[in-house]
């Protein structure tokens, strides 16, 4: 057992790439308005998201192929490979883009909230420490840093948790009892979109194989894998329900409304005193970190993959991916705009990219020639099967929502 803890590293760069700013007000959101009764929520997005990155983890071990490879030699029709390559290319690299601005000002936010520096100094000093980390193109750098990040959220939510005494009855019915509150389908769907995300497929296929060489015996990388993608994503999991729990101690039966993160910090004061703004500062401040790092990196992966690049943190054509995102994601942060259009276009696209990426995936995953023995079994199709159906209509409904044609 102590030596699958020792192995931990590429869940838990999917945990610090799911948990950021965004997940953070989400849940912030989710539970100061809803309660508890949206923790089911976060156990099914938790299994499925572990379903889907048990296989892709699997594939970079035994195959030795990143996802973005495997689909490109799965498919012979040329068009179907255009076609595919033009829809991880936009949704992966140029909607990371958009997201990137999100990651980079919630970590200069926290930062102005303990300082009070300008958030425009801050996004320059957070974009530029994510540029030296991806620029070091040394892959055990970047993973004991995010792990480090990781670890750091984990204590400062549980601490959180700690202090605000949530009711357990409330907690375990919230957990254990599944429902939906009037009003309550979009903030349902987007917990799920925060923790469910395609790009993280393309990381997990290439990251396992930085983690475990091709020499180690396949049993014994399976097994320290996958103890590494459960526990890993089971944190992530934990720390979006510490943060709904807490807003939902704190603020749901006083009716007190939570628009963002920064003011769930600032709403907590009279429960944490002065503490308050720090304990969430320093949890939004790695959420960001984590997330500014891990987005470019996953989107140079899965384009290199599509269009047959080396997948190498050193190769020139992988780091111009990452570095237009980082860039794009700075000057935006800095401008203070929100690119409202590219965040749809992005919306619109991962709503569409994820049940495809994960009919690929099981596609991929059913190959013996591929992956012989260690192919899907029934079981792993079945579920497989289930998590497709799912998000096919959470992507349907984020697509027709970000292009208006349904309102809610």
């Amino acid at each position: 057992m102590l030596n699958h803890f020792r192995k931990l590293g590429p869940g838990l760069l999917v945990t610090a790439a799911f948990i950021g700013p965004g997940t953070i007000t989400t849940a912030s959101i989710a539970g100061a308005s809803y309660g508890f009764a949206l923790l089911w929520v976060i156990i099914f997005s938790v299994t499925a998201t572990i379903v889907l990155q048990e296989m892709t983890s699997r594939l970079g071990l035994i195959s030795r192929a990143g996802l973005g490879e495997a689909i490109r030699t799965t498919f012979k029709n040329p068009l179907f490979t255009i076609f595919s390559t033009i829809l991880v290319v936009s949704a992966i690299a140029f909607g990371n883009a958009a997201f990137e601005t999100g990651n980079i000002l919630g970590a200069a936010i926290a930062l102005e909230s303990i300082t009070g520096a300008s958030p425009k100094i801050w996004a320059l000093l957070v974009g530029s420490t994510t540029f030296i980390l991806l620029a070091s193109g040394r892959y055990q750098i970047i993973e004991r840093v995010l792990i480090a990040m990781v670890v750091m959220m984990s204590i400062v939510f549980f601490l959180t948790v700690i202090i605000v005494k949530p009711n357990l009855s409330d907690t375990l019915s919230g957990i254990l009892v599944p429902k939906v509150p009037t009003t309550a389908l979009l903030t349902t769907i987007a917990l799920i979109g925060t923790t469910v995300v395609p790009y993280n497929l393309f990381l997990h296929s290439n990251s396992v194989q930085e983690r475990w060489a091709e020499s180690i015996p396949p049993q014994q990388a399976l097994a320290e894998s996958r103890f590494d993608t459960i526990f890993s994503i089971s944190i992530g999991g934990f720390i979006t329900m510490t943060v709904i729990v807490t807003a939902a101690t704190a603020f749901f039966k006083q009716g007190i409304e939570i628009d963002s993160a920064a003011t769930m910090a600032n709403q907590l004061e009279p429960l944490l005193g002065p503490a308050a703004k720090y304990f969430f500062a320093i949890g939004l401040l790695s959420a960001g970190m984590t997330s500014a790092v891990t987005a470019p990196l996953a989107a140079s992966y899965a384009t290199a993959g599509i269009l047959e690049w080396k997948q190498n943190l050193k190769d020139w054509r992988f780091r111009l991916v990452w570095i237009f995102i980082l860039i794009t994601g700075i000057i935006l942060a800095i401008m203070g705009k929100s690119p409202v259009t590219a965040i749809l276009f992005a919306q619109a696209a991962n709503g569409i990219l994820l049940p495809l990426v994960a009919v690929f995936l099981l596609i991929v995953m059913n190959r013996d020639d591929l992956l012989g023995e260690f192919n899907n079994g029934t079981f792993a199709n079945i579920l497989g099967i289930l998590v497709i159906l799912i998000t096919a209509g959470l992507g349907m409904f984020q697509f027709l929502k970000a292009f208006k044609i349904i309102k809610f």
